[in-house]
């Protein structure tokens, strides 16, 4: 059996990113359906790979599947990085022609995973209380988060926001870090914005949030800006965005952003490179 391994033909980086970048070979471990749309990738993998954080990402060379060979790898964040046990984890949407290849992977197969790439969260070491609110994929992007929060003794407080509760992930493996979590979901008829607003400024009001982090809805990424304005809370989002190369070079993944928070003027940053985790209030709806 091919064991995991790493080729460090791109290795050496500028000065603003203090990890390394490898093409690394992961072998499949398993690869099974969460739900009707969603599925769980394990990997094992080299340690270049296992030096991933929370909120960066992998480009994955995703396999030909009924004759159509992607074009350009797909980017996916990290769901968990588990060193000790040399494990990649992923949850992905089977949706394209890119992830139904993803789909086909069984255990043993090999799968190349180009990263760690792009800048991931950062808490404030001040932070004591952090507010992870997420929809849809989203829920695969902030769930490591918990885990990094956790780890530095700030609470987590987790609202998790998708359109039925058979399409909720990640809520059992954030209460096993520690997580109070809070599930809203269309069919329960709980998830409109001023519903979740109303529960976000409950847990705020039964104890201070000092740092929110965000994934996967525009309307709700709107709706925490202006509550972590009125308060006066740093924030962060991820953002999901269609690549190419993943390491800055194309500059097909420019968006535009606020040079700085509160102000008008615009500057335009590469999600794979500058991001994808970008300041709450400089970031730009869509």
């Amino acid at each position: 059996m091919t064991s995991p391994r790493s080729v460090q033909h791109v290795s050496e980086l500028p000065f603003t990113h203090r990890y390394r970048i490898a093409e690394n070979e992961c072998r499949v471990i398993h690869n099974e359906w969460v739900n009707a749309e969603y599925k769980h990738l394990l990997l094992q993998a080299p340690p270049t790979a296992l030096a991933a954080s929370a909120g960066q990402f992998f480009h994955l060379l995703c396999p030909a599947v009924d004759g159509a060979s992607p074009l350009l790898r797909r980017p996916m964040s990290v769901y968990r990085c588990s060193p000790a046990q040399e494990r990649l984890e992923f949850l992905y949407k089977v949706q394209g022609a890119g992830t139904r290849g993803l789909a086909t992977l069984a255990k043993g197969d090999m799968l190349d995973a180009l990263g760690p790439l792009g800048q991931g969260f950062e808490p404030p070491p001040a932070a004591r209380h952090a507010l992870l609110v997420a929809r849809g994929v989203g829920l695969a992007t902030l769930a490591p988060l918990a885990e990094v929060c956790t780890a530095r003794d700030i609470a987590v407080s987790a609202v998790l926001s998708a359109r039925s509760p058979d399409l909720v992930m990640s809520a059992d493996y954030l209460r096993s870090v520690g997580a109070s979590v809070h599930v809203v979901t269309d069919l329960d008829q709980n998830s409109a914005v001023p519903q979740v607003e109303a529960l976000v400024r409950g847990i705020h009001g039964r104890r201070r949030v000092d740092y929110i982090a965000t994934c996967g809805s525009n309307r709700l990424l709107a709706m925490l800006q202006q509550f972590a304005d009125a308060f006066a809370i740093p924030g962060q989002t991820a953002l999901e965005q269609h690549m190419g190369c993943g390491l800055g070079a194309c500059f097909a993944c420019v968006r535009p952003f606020r040079k700085q928070a509160g102000q008008p003027q615009l500057t335009y940053r590469r999600v794979c490179w500058e991001g994808p985790v970008f300041d709450l209030q400089e970031t730009v709806s869509w």
